[in-house]
């Protein structure tokens, strides 16, 4: 008579990183379970006897959590409390040498275009049939559509290129199935990324095709919502603006990463663009779509940043009011053309001029939220939170933006819905709000 049962293997995936890395994990557990193996995504209790790591090797601080998280289920290898680590991904790709010397209780490190191999590793195959079949991990309600994978720009300070290698283009007819698929499970908003949406066709179709695939996606039955993530500005194709005005279907808002305003430190940058030109593209977008919420990223404390480059930023910033803004500090990463410069900006001074960035966009964003009082808007629910439930405007990415907040005390919503919401007050990055009957 048998006393004790067979183990079952169950896999758990850990994410770290930006949507790309989501994204990645979820083609990872859909081929898993195609495979008919168990798959969790972070999971806390009865968290898997295999864990897969998905790790960032950006800047110093995701790193960091990489680094710290690959320790710490190496450690719990170590006391039995899992069997295998396996660790993918971008800090992988990078360091894996330095990796396996250091943390040789890691079962296999693997990079990131290794996903058949680590399939392998995990007991599976890799099923090439499975066009756009993931396990989202997102609120049922959205997702993320990686168009393309690579980025070919020669930015200074990124060492995107080093990790994810060339610019390549999903063709658009597998990007519509992928809509399709997700669109039956569910998901009313795409949230298209890639290193690069601006790039989009110029290696397939040797043009820049994003208007076409945008075209193509609209069509989609049961997609409300297309957002767009990550567009960098020089080149970028003007034909969407017009896209964006006349499709209700795709969000008038658009992150576009611009990094610097300061002419010596664009240059420096290898940006491939001018305080002028990006100046003007950014006129261009408000005169084609004026309702437009525009979100950019700064880079702070990049070497050689003098107070005066600093001061046309912070000049520049007061004077463009994007709708949303984040700022990070410089990291100095190795291999890339800036890691030849002298990181000569101390880490203090890097601190205190993206704090004084995140001041000015504070006040813009508390301005131009005060200006919502008293109107409505469609918003998405996203999540009941404690007391309240959760929403987005079509300006507003999830995790990165403003939330909206309805008391669930006093009204009842239910996730995934789109509502017509009055806001009732609003902070500098939060609006509060009331179902409008």
């Amino acid at each position: 008579m048998r006393t004790k049962s067979l183990k079952k293997n169950k896999i758990n995936v850990i994410t770290l990183g930006c949507s790309k890395n989501v994204y990645d994990s979820e083609v990872l557990m859909g081929q898993l379970k195609a495979n008919g193996k168990e798959v969790t995504h972070e999971a806390t209790k009865d968290e898997g006897n295999i864990i897969v790591i998905n790790t960032c090797g950006f800047i110093d601080n995701a790193k960091e959590e990489s680094v710290n998280t690959i320790l710490e289920y190496a450690d719990k290898k170590e006391q039995g409390l899992v069997d295998k680590v396996f660790v993918t991904g971008c800090l992988s790709e990078r360091y894996r040498p330095d990796l396996e010397k250091e943390i040789p209780n890691v079962d296999q490190f693997f990079g990131t275009t290794e996903l058949p191999l680590l399939l392998k590793a995990l007991g599976a195959d890799y099923k090439h049939e499975l066009i756009g079949e993931r396990l989202t991990t997102t609120p049922k309600n959205y997702a993320y559509l990686k168009i393309s994978e690579g980025c070919d720009r020669p930015c200074s300070f990124c060492a995107i290129p080093l990790m994810r290698g060339k610019h390549i283009s999903t063709p658009i007819e597998k990007l519509v199935i992928e809509a399709e698929k997700l669109a039956k499970n569910g998901v009313k908003e795409l949230i298209l990324i890639a290193q690069d949406l601006t790039y989009y066709g110029l290696d397939i179709y040797k043009k820049r095709n994003l208007a076409e695939l945008l075209e193509a996606l609209v069509k989609v039955e049961g997609i409300e919502w297309i957002r767009l993530h990550y567009a960098f500005p020089t080149g970028f194709p003007m034909e969407v603006l017009d896209l964006m005005k006349k499709e209700p279907k795709i969000c008038n808002y658009i992150d576009i990463p611009l990094q610097h305003i300061s002419d010596s430190v664009l240059k420096s940058m290898r940006r491939g663009t001018t305080y002028e030109k990006t100046t003007n593209l950014l006129k261009d977008f408000r005169k084609a779509v004026p309702e437009m919420a525009i979100r950019t990223t700064l880079i702070v404390g990049y070497p050689g940043e003098t107070e005066e480059d600093f001061q046309i930023l912070k000049d520049w910033v007061t004077e463009m009011r994007f709708e949303r803004l984040g700022c990070f500090a410089y990291s100095h990463e190795e291999n890339t053309h800036a890691y030849s410069l002298i990181d000569d900006v101390p880490d203090e001074v890097k601190q205190q001029r993206a704090m004084e960035i995140m001041d000015i966009q504070a006040q813009i964003s508390w301005e131009l939220n005060q200006e919502k009082i008293g109107k409505v808007f469609k918003c998405v629910i996203d999540r009941k939170e404690g007391e309240y439930f959760i929403g987005r405007t079509e300006f507003d990415s999830p995790d990165v933006d403003n939330e909206v907040l309805v008391e669930a005390s006093k009204h009842y919503l239910k996730t995934g819905d789109f509502v017509q919401l009055k806001i009732t007050d609003a902070t500098e990055f939060d609006l509060y709000a009331e179902p409008v009957n």
